[in-house]
């Protein structure tokens, strides 16, 4: 019998731990322009934490600062606990490459989840179901056709200038193009894959990359293995793209109806 091949996922978030710091390693199968894929970048410092063998609790909060292009090939990552207490710990992640030089910064906060009062504000997003939605033809960036995206609303299309801007807002089915049951990973990476709401409104790609994003978890390890899933429907918007830099806003949830993580970010653009 031969040994079942890792999900690219897998093995695009692997890391292996080391003396001083642990490694991790690019991959091609979740390249984006001009580095790997930030969901994927965030998804792997994500990996090493809850790896980690201080670490106590459940991801609650995430933020990731890409100061500068990741190089194909191997990084480190130094992993350090700054504060930790009864029922919380933070912690400080940087990436490096080439002797030391800071890629990416990372803070996280992980959180023991116990019982308690619960009111639930957001409403689920109304949607056509997945199996009735068309998928987005394959583009260019590897990254994005490592997913299928199935939009409900607001699908990006690129054409002619029009005199009017198009809208922001998107709603969308995301999957694993090979389906991967949904973790606490996956969720981490999804809430990045979303194409720049820059090009939604312009109907064109232009220079773009995301600058700071935070990703809050709504639901534990446990919970979400539990809804069995392997998709999300997403909304994602935008409110303001002034001065070379634009926000986004997203939700994530689960198809049984629970919001499982809101995420945003500020990118930069050129246009």
């Amino acid at each position: 019998m031969h040994a079942k091949l890792p999900h690219p996922f897998d093995d695009a978030t692997r890391i292996t731990a080391g003396d001083s710091s642990w490694q991790g390693h690019t991959s091609d199968d979740y390249w984006a322009f001009v580095g790997p894929f930030g969901g994927i970048t965030a998804a792997t410092i994500l990996r090493a934490l809850i790896e980690h063998p201080q670490r106590a609790g459940e991801p609650l909060a995430l933020t990731v600062n890409y100061c500068a292009p990741i190089a194909k090939g191997p990084f480190d990552l130094d992993l350090r606990l700054v504060k930790a207490n009864r029922s919380s710990q933070h912690w400080s992640v940087e990436l490096s490459q080439g002797g030391g030089e800071v890629a990416t910064l990372a803070t996280a906060v992980f959180a023991e989840r116990r019982p308690s009062w619960e009111h639930r504000v957001a409403q689920y997003p109304e949607a056509k179901p997945f199996e009735q939605t068309l998928p987005f033809p394959k583009i260019s960036a590897s990254w994005a056709n490592q997913y299928e995206f199935r939009f409900v609303e607001g699908e990006m299309r690129i054409g002619p200038p029009q005199a009017e801007l198009a809208g922001t807002y998107s709603k969308i089915w995301i999957s694993d193009r090979t389906p991967r049951k949904l973790d606490m990973l996956s969720l981490m990476s999804m809430s990045d894959a979303f194409f720049g709401r820059i090009f939604h409104a312009r109907r064109e790609l232009v220079p773009f990359g995301t600058v700071s994003l935070t990703t809050y978890f709504h639901t534990d390890s446990e919970e979400l293995a539990a809804e069995d899933i392997t998709r999300v429907l997403a909304t994602a918007d935008s409110k303001i793209m002034h001065k070379s830099y634009a926000d986004q806003n997203a939700e994530l949830w689960s198809p049984n109806g629970r919001l499982l993580a809101t995420t945003t970010q500020i990118a930069y653009f050129k246009a």
